[in-house]
């Protein structure tokens, strides 16, 4: 009797596959039936379908958009990956429209956005490295320099790029990061500590009139590598003039050119190039040399502004080393947050 009892609780209401099974048809019957034979459904939604379309066009062509005016083209490299964030509530309307047009134009933007930042989403982070490396812009108006200089040097890093060094600050982090780093050398406002000995130390003139970067030789354990460390000029968003960033780009130019000429095969650069690795006015940086966070990081990275994050502006680029892994550090008293990375370093001196 009892096991007659349970077959017929089962065969009537139990919650076996079967049942759960019938129970998502009857869900997805319910959600299509205002779907099915509506004559309307390839003609609603044609606004929803054409933004989508735009969208997409947009992502893919970005590099297409002009500079001409308010170097609306950088503007949107700067921000491109955002983009994304419309392709769900494109979504969302076209489900409220009930419109199919619409549903199959948002799938174009979807597939562009996955195929160009796809692989960040990814952690491609592997272990062990020679090197690891830091950059930060302290920010000119720390609050507590000595405090960010402990935090970044916490990071293990072997050698450490700071930007934006006001000159009274300077002795404060020389004395806050003496313990850790033997060797180190400031040229205007930016700065290079290293475990190792560093030699042919100099600025890099970036056509700014003063001193934002520097180069230098660090003696490493596995070969010379040339380290360059830069601060671009600021950019701005202004409703009259645009993105303004004719500076930047004629110092990326700048700077771009001078590693060019670097006649060390192994080369790394660590700072705040204002702009990111999508925005077509770093080409001269970015068409030679690889991102660390591209290579061998997770995520994408996004370094600016400290308190929400929306941009990958500060950046660690190699050429003749290998990215093992990339990250960004934990929030000091920047505007900005430090990143850092591990390369492994070719043992041939021809290594590219």
């Amino acid at each position: 009797m009892a096991q007659q009892a349970y077959m017929t609780e089962t065969d009537n209401g139990g919650s076996g596959p079967e049942h759960r099974g019938s129970r998502l048809r009857r869900l997805a019957d319910r959600l299509l039936d205002g779907w099915r034979g509506d004559p309307r459904i390839w003609r609603r939604g044609v606004l929803t379908a054409a933004v989508a379309l735009v969208l997409a066009l947009v992502m893919l062509l970005h590099s297409r958009i002009p500079n001409r005016v308010g170097n609306l083209g950088s503007l949107t490299e700067t921000f491109l990956p955002w983009l994304g964030l419309l392709v769900p509530v494109l979504l969302v309307l076209a489900l409220v429209r009930r419109s199919a047009t619409a549903l199959i134009a948002v799938l174009l933007p979807a597939v562009v956005w996955v195929n160009l930042f796809g692989g960040l989403l990814t952690d491609k982070t592997a272990t062990g490295g020679d090197l690891t490396v830091a950059t930060h812009n302290v920010n000119a108006d720390n609050p507590d320099p000595a405090g960010t200089a402990r935090d970044v040097a916490a990071s293990g890093a072997d050698v450490l790029a700071l930007e934006e060094l006001k000159a009274s600050a300077v002795p404060v982090y020389e004395k806050a990061l003496a313990g850790t780093y033997r060797y180190h050398s400031v040229q205007g406002t930016v700065g290079l500590w290293s475990r190792y000995p560093l030699a042919d130390v100099r600025g890099v003139d970036i056509k700014l009139g003063w001193t934002r970067a520097m180069r230098a030789t660090v003696a490493s354990p596995y070969g010379p590598v040339a380290v360059y460390v830069a601060h671009m000029p600021s950019v701005r968003v202004k409703v009259n003039a645009g993105f303004t960033a004719r500076q930047r780009d004629k110092s990326a130019d700048a700077l771009g050119e001078a590693i060019a000429a670097e006649p060390l095969p192994r080369k790394i650069l660590l700072g705040d190039l204002n702009g990111t690795m999508n925005d077509r006015s770093l080409n001269e940086v970015t068409s030679q040399m690889r991102s660390t966070q591209g290579a061998a990081g997770s995520g994408f990275g996004f370094s600016w502004p400290a308190s929400f994050p929306m941009a990958r502006i500060d950046q660690i680029m190699v050429k003749g080393v290998e990215p093992i892994g990339s990250w960004t550090l934990p929030r000091t008293d920047s505007d900005h947050l430090p990143v850092a990375a591990r390369v492994n370093v070719p043992r041939s001196a021809t290594g590219s």
